[in-house]
């Protein structure tokens, strides 16, 4: 059961936020790559791959 009132120091607990967009990123697509890309991405070969696949889209949008 939650707290009534939830947690006045949820701040202290939650997730701090890594990069400022304009709108939260909360939409989901899928991607279709090559097994070996894959394979690369998982075992850590590209740190915080998400956000850089995130700018890259900005950047061929011209976002950024």
């Amino acid at each position: 059961m939650a707290r009534p009132g939830g947690n006045p120091n949820i701040k202290d607990y939650g997730f701090p936020q890594k990069y400022e967009w304009p709108e939260p990123c909360s939409e989901k697509m899928t991607l279709r790559m090559p097994p070996a890309m894959k394979q690369a991405i998982k075992s850590g070969e590209i740190k915080d791959w998400q956000e850089i696949a995130r700018q890259a889209i900005a950047q061929n949008l011209g976002w950024v």
